[in-house]
């Protein structure tokens, strides 16, 4: 029987975190900058979700230093050809369908309930084609990426207290609680962790109002973490930053195989979760650098 495209990718991360699991080392996880945020070749724009994380894997994995991919028909249009016996890349778009009153799938555009589905497609990198010359873009130094970083972070109007040997989120007292600066190794190091607990505090009721526990019932806090994760590692690629593994984080990755092995959807759920507190945490640095 031929599987869907949820299996197909969800088995691929599963796999991934498995074989990464003995030193929590997440497919998602970047320790340096130099795979850049995967974009379509065509229209220039960055993959979303679940499809950033599966092309950093497949990119790892084939030692792929370009973030720049496209199908077989987008390459041509460009002038490009995928050279024989390369290997594609599944991603996938989200495909809106409505449903009538009697519950059948309709491609209407009325105020019936909406229902989404996967339409997988298929990418090469531009490291799998000939008749290509990728565009020189100027790198960032570190010193200027932490400064960058350190804009991004504090247009967010978020109460972060630094102190104590413990980085969380408390969402009683709505506060981000932050292990101070001088005790990471780097600046990096510190902004990936900031990332990863304001992205728990994007889900406050007042804010995305993210609440897991009735899809993931008992799980729901694992998956929280999953989602903050995601999200961190979201950041800091657009922000040019390692995405460093957390030991702290070891507990939960048992958790997250057991969800994603009986749910093959999960992953999907947890990666646009991420993208959305993503965005939101960079739309604060988006309307401070408006004209005004």
């Amino acid at each position: 029987m031929k599987r869907s495209i949820y299996e197909v990718i969800t088995n691929q991360i599963v796999r991934a975190i498995e074989e990464g699991a003995a030193t929590y080392q997440m497919p998602w996880h970047r320790v340096s900058a130099d795979i850049t945020c995967p974009i379509n070749v065509v229209s220039g724009r960055g993959y979303r979700g679940l499809n950033v994380i599966s092309l950093w894997m497949i990119a790892q994995a084939n030692c792929f230093q370009s973030g720049t991919w496209a199908t077989y028909q987008q390459w041509q249009e460009k002038g490009a050809q995928v050279r024989k016996g390369e290997k594609s890349a599944t991603v996938f778009s989200w495909k809106k369908l409505e449903r009538d009153q009697d519950g059948e799938l309709d491609f209407g555009t009325g105020d019936r309930g909406q229902h989404f589905v996967a339409k997988a497609y298929h990418v090469f990198n531009a490291e799998q084609v000939d008749r290509y010359e990728p565009q020189n873009v100027p790198q960032l130094s570190e010193e200027a990426r932490d400064e960058a970083a350190e804009r991004f972070f504090r247009s967010i109007p978020a109460n972060v207290s630094e102190g104590g040997d413990v980085a969380c989120y408390e969402p009683g007292a709505d506060i981000v609680c932050m292990v101070p600066f001088g005790q990471f190794k780097e600046a990096a190091g510190y902004y990936a962790v900031l990332a990863h607990e304001l992205t728990n505090w994007t889900g406050a009721k007042s804010r995305l109002d993210r609440d897991l526990s009735g899809r993931f019932g008992s799980e729901a806090y694992a998956m929280e973490e999953l989602v903050a994760e995601l999200g961190a590692a979201f950041v800091a690629r657009q922000l040019g930053l390692p995405s460093d593994p957390r030991i702290d984080h070891a507990p939960y990755i048992a958790n997250w195989l057991k969800v994603l092995k009986n749910d093959s959807r999960a992953i999907f759920a947890a990666a646009g979760k991420a993208h959305a507190a993503a965005d939101y945490l960079a739309a604060f640095s988006a309307a401070e650098s408006e004209p005004g």
